[in-house]
């Protein structure tokens, strides 16, 4: 005859007593109180694994954190499981594991994961940009939450004060990264969609802005205002070093002696400085090469062409040029990035191809082939190029003074 277990009492399970060796009391239905000799109650849950046969053990938890009450129930749900032939243990243990991910992959995780990966693609100061922005706006509020629990309205919700600012460019851009963020959990593994895909929709474009630029016939006037305005001489220099190579202004100010190959007249601007991670590679002019001579005897024991006024050892400052510009009085009409636009308008309206231009203003061709093609051909024809704009150039500074002009310093250019 089956031996009968009687089911355990409220009062046995607390006045069970530590003895030399652990021992269990039965409940029934696999379910027991475990005591240690510690005086540890444990409630577990003995059974038939699925398929295998075997037997096993599963913990359902500590008296009295887990009642007696809630270890029946713990072991009702244990036997609709098996029930469905499916292993509680193997089932808890899976849970646990999700819940770990879930709150191990916390937004912040994920995208300092997704950030490791994406500072090879761009350049070192856009990166900054990049991580710096979400620090800003977004880790603040959602950094903690599990990737998993990231919804679009949560998003939404946080984007909303930037764009109430009118800053509509910025949540552009916020939501660009955090769907780039989303896509990497997803191809990761780590969620199976992106909630965020359509977030964009919640807010207006913004509206197209043109950096501030000069047309070229003003370049004459703005050569005039360079000579004459009351800025430090290493920025003025790097204005005209700008000028004159048609680079971004970050590449312009964080140039070093490195990077200058005199034999071959080329300054080579590593990926890693790119806005697109590409090396970029410029043909220098004799107006160039005489700004790198004029400039020597203050930088050239040093690793930065363009050293900071306060703190030599490192790169001028990317907005010193910008303000110097403003203090000249072009505040709303030219910003420093504005004077690419300025060549590439005048080198369009001469008639010069237009790829040559784009390449040299390191507009990325997304055509591979064609891209190999640029870089073995387009350097002789941009050189040619570049030679005519830093004629063009000093031709606008005839009356005044320019710095490329000589390696001797400041002398007047000859009409």
């Amino acid at each position: 005859m089956a031996r009968v277990t009687n089911p355990l009492t409220n009062t046995e399970v607390k006045q069970a007593k530590p003895k030399d060796k652990e021992y269990n009391l039965a409940d029934g239905d696999g379910l027991m109180l475990r005591v240690k000799p510690n005086g540890s109650k444990l409630w577990v849950f003995n059974y038939t694994k699925p398929y295998s046969k075997k037997r096993a053990n599963i913990s359902f938890g500590k008296y009295p954190d887990v009642s007696l009450a809630q270890g029946r129930e713990k072991r009702k749900h244990a036997k609709e499981l098996l029930a469905q032939d499916i292993d509680p243990k193997a089932q808890k243990d899976k849970l646990s594991l999700e819940q770990k991910e879930r709150i191990e992959n916390t937004l912040l995780s994920v995208a300092s994961k997704w950030f490791e990966i994406k500072q090879t693609q761009i350049s070192h100061d856009y990166s900054i940009d990049v991580w710096r922005s979400l620090e800003l706006h977004i880790f603040p509020q959602l950094g903690n939450y599990p990737v998993s629990e990231i919804t679009a309205p949560l998003t939404i919700k946080t984007l909303t004060p930037i764009a109430t600012k009118g800053s509509l460019e910025t949540v552009k851009r916020l939501s660009q990264r955090l769907n780039e963020i989303m896509a990497y959990a997803v191809n990761t593994g780590v969620i199976h969609s992106n909630p965020l895909a359509g977030i964009k929709a919640a807010f207006a474009n913004p509206k197209k802005q043109h950096m501030p630029t000069l047309r070229p016939e003003e370049l004459p006037n703005f050569m005039k205002s360079l000579s004459i305005a009351s800025i430090k001489l290493v920025t003025r220099y790097l204005i005209e070093w700008q000028l004159h190579t048609m680079v971004r202004p970050s590449e312009a100010a964080a140039a070093s002696w490195s990077e200058i190959d005199f034999k071959n007249k080329l300054w080579n601007i590593p990926a890693s400085r790119m806005k697109k991670a590409r090396e970029h590679s410029i043909p220098l002019t004799e107006q160039a090469l005489s700004l790198l001579e004029a400039i020597k005897p203050i930088s050239g024991h040093r690793e930065f062409v363009f050293p900071s006024d306060r703190e030599p050892r490192k790169h001028a400052n990317v907005s010193t040029a910008n303000m110097a510009i403003k203090r000249m009085g072009y505040k709303g009409r030219l910003v420093s990035h504005g004077l690419r636009a300025i060549a590439s308008t005048t080198l369009n309206e001469q008639g010069f191809d237009s790829d040559i231009i784009e390449s040299a203003l390191s507009h990325v061709d997304n055509n591979e082939v064609r891209r190999a093609y640029n870089r073995a051909d387009y350097l002789e024809r941009r050189a040619k190029m570049m030679t005519w704009w830093s004629n063009h150039i000093e031709s606008c500074a005839n009356g005044n003074f320019s710095l490329a002009s000589s390696t001797k310093g400041l002398r007047a250019v000859n009409g």
